[in-house]
């Protein structure tokens, strides 16, 4: 099978991005052809490793241009589609670069669309007000009244809007990464949308724990992500447990004000900032993790760290939000908390972490889920399955490629 997969960009950094490749690498082991198209630029560190590379712009004024009408994204897929000839597109992120107007092209092949994160409703990409509570009514003049975005952007976004919606009709299939973004897609008129996770790579169970008891965290350092959540309630924990540790995998925005308020709370020396680095060096640093924390303050569309630990037979502490509480069974893979509260996470992780055998069991329970349900062979094999449905939806109806 020749598979072309579309994401807007291709470096090996960020979660969309490590998981296009990686599909790519699985459809290739597996006697199938594979190709990227992406655009040439990221906001993440890296090269491209796309096999199309297309224009691209993070120019802050041109940005929001491009991602609603970029031509040249078009035109390079046509050039793909004529001489690569897939015989089945998977559409992953394409609204912060590529742009609606690849959709028209894809009219004639069977294409599936893996809807990864909430651009399709929400300007920001996150579904959160300014002041971090969850937007509960769909994009329109609300985006331009509580400022979530200028005047000039709001133009643009509209017009995104009204163009992915009108060329989607024409897609084969469309899946989302939870349960909790399908919710959020149907009430914002997205229905019909099926639910297809990411797999995760398997590897060996991570080595025995030992002292001192250690919490990870991997992902941006941004405040929907709930990181000074964790360092207060790290703070907490200290108070009873000086040996504690927090390894930090990630950089953003926030690691100054981070930083700050570490040092406030007296704590510097149980932090490390590991910022960015790639994901064996992840994987080797949080060995040692006995507890693996995500307290995000918005609902993640699935949370790769997350299987990531558990595949590593961590215990996670994750946010009672979005796709991380759908995948954290509570009290038997990891534990649930409440979403911001400090008194919540540092209570769970004072019970962990004082625990070591509950540890252990639950990181146990952890792994055997995920080598059941998320690995990537389970995953890919689903992938392959969706492949064979939308090409045979695509020869059923008056839409074929040929």
């Amino acid at each position: 099978m020749r598979v072309l997969l579309l994401n807007d960009s291709a470096t090996p950094s960020g979660g969309a991005e490590l998981q296009t490749l990686r599909l790519r690498e699985l459809l290739r082991d597996a006697g199938h052809e594979a190709r990227i198209l992406a655009s040439r630029v990221s906001d993440l560190p890296g090269r491209s490793e796309a096999d199309v590379a297309t224009h691209g712009t993070v120019h802050p004024k041109l940005r929001v241009l491009n991602q609603t009408a970029n031509p040249a994204a078009a035109l390079a897929l046509r050039r793909e589609l004529a001489t690569f000839a897939p015989d089945v597109v998977h559409v992953r992120m394409f609204l912060t670069q590529l742009s609606p107007l690849i959709l028209p092209v894809l009219r004639d092949t069977p294409t599936l669309w893996q809807i990864a994160y909430y651009k399709a409703i929400c300007p920001r990409g996150t579904k959160l007000l300014p002041d971090g509570s969850r937007c509960e009514v769909r994009a329109g003049t609300v985006c331009l009244r509580e400022g979530c975005v200028t005047t000039r952007s709001w133009v643009l976004d509209m017009a995104q809007q009204r163009l992915w919606r009108h060329w989607a009709s024409d897609l084969d299939a469309v899946v989302t990464l939870s349960r909790t973004m399908r919710q959020r897609l149907a009430e914002n008129g997205v229905r019909g949308v099926g639910v297809l996770g990411n797999g995760v790579r398997e590897r060996p169970p991570r080595p025995p724990l030992s002292d001192p008891p250690t919490v990870a965290y991997a992902g941006r350092l941004v405040p929907e992500k709930g990181v000074d959540v964790l360092v207060r309630a790290v703070a907490e924990v200290a108070s009873r447990m000086p040996d504690v540790r927090l390894l930090l995998a990630g950089d953003g925005p926030q690691r100054p004000e981070l930083e700050a308020l570490a040092v406030e709370l007296g704590v510097t020396e149980r932090l490390t900032f590991l910022g960015h680095v790639d994901r064996d060096e992840v994987e080797r640093r949080f060995d040692a993790a006995w507890v693996q924390a995500v307290p995000g303050r918005w609902e993640e569309p699935l949370g790769n760290v997350t299987l990531e630990a558990m595949m590593r037979g961590t215990t996670v502490v994750a946010s009672a939000l979005g796709g991380p509480a759908e995948t954290v069974e509570h009290d038997r893979t990891g534990l649930t908390v409440t979403p911001g509260s400090v008194a919540s996470l540092a209570g769970a992780l004072t019970e962990l972490l004082s625990d070591p055998y509950r540890c252990n069991a639950l990181g146990r329970s952890a792994r055997e889920v995920a080598l059941e349900r998320h690995s990537e062979t389970a995953v890919l094999a689903r992938v392959l399955e969706l492949y064979r449905e939308v090409r045979a939806r695509a020869a059923g109806s008056a839409r074929t490629r040929r």
